[in-house]
């Protein structure tokens, strides 16, 4: 016995996209591919550059805790124009904005999240480590 299946003609692009991802530098770019590839498909391509540079400072922040376990990159489509791009790790320890020197090495990434997000990111502590969001919305970053 055979069970018909109806499909939708077209079917609706999915709300949300994940990749479980090492904690190796190159994982930076396939943050970037997922984040690059998920709003292209999303019709957001306004977002996708501070999209990438947002999910590469997240996923270069989780890749510097050292944990072992694989870290979690999300894309969900909040609204129709807003975004969120969570990277989870196993670290307990919290991002912070802090003031880099004109001659500092590092340490700008959470205020190019700032930036870009206009203020809107965010982490919570998990039993088992943090989940580190930054919201983008279509027409308001500073990229676009």
């Amino acid at each position: 016995m055979t069970a018909a299946v109806e499909t939708p003609a077209r079917p609706e692009a999915a709300d949300s996209a994940r990749a479980p991802l090492p904690y190796e530098p190159q994982s930076a770019a396939a943050g970037r591919r997922l984040v690059r590839t998920t709003l292209r498909g999303w019709r957001l391509e306004d977002l996708v550059e501070a999209g990438e540079l947002v999910v590469s400072e997240l996923v270069g922040n989780a890749v510097k805790t050292g944990c072992q376990r694989q870290m979690m990159v999300t894309v969900e489509r909040i609204t129709e124009r807003r975004v969120r791009i969570s990277v989870r790790d196993g670290s307990c320890t919290l991002p912070c904005l802090i003031d880099a020197g004109p001659a500092a090495e590092s340490g700008r990434g959470m205020a190019l999240v700032h930036h870009f997000t206009r203020g809107h990111w965010g982490a919570e502590l998990e039993p088992y480590g943090k989940t580190v969001h930054a919201d983008l919305r279509a027409g308001s970053t500073a990229a676009g």
